[in-house]
């Protein structure tokens, strides 16, 4: 006779969902710190928590994670803002004027990959207060995005669906010439930021037959399936090499307005350009004179600078351009990625563990 009690359903639980974080992090190619957040200074086992949520199941998930501790659950700025006194952890938020209030504060866990905000808060440089975030949660999505957009233009799908909706008849001929068209395999590919998404973008390309160039900006390794890895400064040069350039570069002063008009004039006339990174990453005039005098043929554009794009920008009418107004990280699946990862995180803070995602403030990634 094998008993069965709440304890041993409690463990088997819990070895299920580590079994699956362990995945996850695999997958993703997660980060895990080196050092214990025990050995951090300002670390204490927390006594409150002030977390944004309302999903009743993940609130009791995190109830397990760390039980006896107090936890105040918000739904805005203001509400964070009162509460925070007293917690030494804050899930969801990383708002100055919340930090600003959470004397206490050690830990901020935010659900999203940009930081670019929190790291320029005054009250989270100062202390000893440790970032993370939900980085690589929506790199699948992203990346299968980017492939899409260059799928698209690389086969004038852009062109048969806007005749399918203007004139509803069968057209062969479009205007489309043989050099419109593009074969991807055996084209190269120029993944600019070999991180996250990069990585995932560039699993993609080489599935698809085509050599990966990419860069990253502090060292050259990374997987067998890219060709070549170059630091930042060799982007120019690797660009006059590339069929295909694909930005997935977090949003940093080095790479703040980088695609400008002498990269542009760098890229092979017949090359295309997708940004599923960050809009400030392009110089929207350097962009819009490149494609308006065939220094490119097209652009593939899930971020903008400015956003909302302008109604009276010239991007909205251009024929080689696809624009996909900021929703390539959509995917039914980030949700439960990212309870995944914090609730993890949660438990590794309560034990003192080493946590996940941790982000250089200096560095802003």
């Amino acid at each position: 006779v094998v008993t069965v009690t709440a304890s041993t359903l409690a463990e088997e639980k819990e070895l299920l969902r580590a079994a699956a974080v362990d995945a996850l992090v695999e997958q993703l190619g997660l980060r895990e710190g080196t050092t214990p957040v025990s050995e951090m200074a300002g670390w204490q086992k927390p006594r409150k928590i002030v977390v944004r949520m309302d999903n009743e199941e993940a609130l009791q998930a995190l109830r397990a994670v760390a039980p006896g501790v107090e936890l105040v659950t918000v739904n805005s700025v203001a509400e964070a803002q009162a509460a925070v006194d007293g917690a030494q952890v804050l899930i969801g938020y990383c708002n100055e004027e919340i930090v600003a209030a959470g004397k206490e504060l050690h830990w901020v866990q935010v659900y999203s990959s940009g930081v670019e905000r929190c790291v320029a808060n005054p009250s989270l440089q100062q202390g000893d207060k440790v970032l993370t975030n939900g980085q690589r949660i929506g790199s699948p999505a992203l990346a299968e995005h980017a492939i899409a957009m260059m799928m698209t233009l690389a086969r004038g799908l852009d062109v048969y669906h806007r005749n399918q909706v203007s004139s509803g008849s069968w057209q062969r001929d479009i205007g489309l010439a043989a050099g419109d068209i593009m074969e991807l395999e055996g084209r190269t590919v120029l993944i600019v930021g070999l991180g996250g998404i990069g990585t995932q973008a560039a699993r993609r390309a080489h599935g698809l037959g085509m050599q990966v160039f990419a860069t990253r900006g502090s060292r050259r390794e990374g997987p067998d399936y890219v060709d070549y890895v170059g630091l930042a400064d060799e982007v120019t040069d690797l660009a006059t090499k590339a069929d295909v350039v694909i930005n997935t570069a977090p949003l940093t002063d080095r790479t703040r307005g980088m695609f400008d008009a002498a990269f542009f004039k760098a890229m092979k006339p017949s090359a295309y350009v997708y940004n599923v990174g960050r809009g400030l990453s392009i110089e929207p005039t350097a962009l819009i004179r490149a494609l308006a005098e065939g220094w490119i043929a097209g652009a593939g554009l899930d971020v903008t600078d400015p956003e909302p794009l302008p109604e009276d920008s010239p991007l909205w009418d251009m024929p080689n351009v696809l624009l996909g107004q900021h929703s390539s990280g959509s995917s039914p699946l980030n949700a439960d990625r990212i309870t995944s990862i914090f609730l993890e995180n949660l438990g590794r803070y309560v034990r003192g563990d080493p946590l996940v995602n941790v982000i250089d403030v200096e560095l802003g990634y």
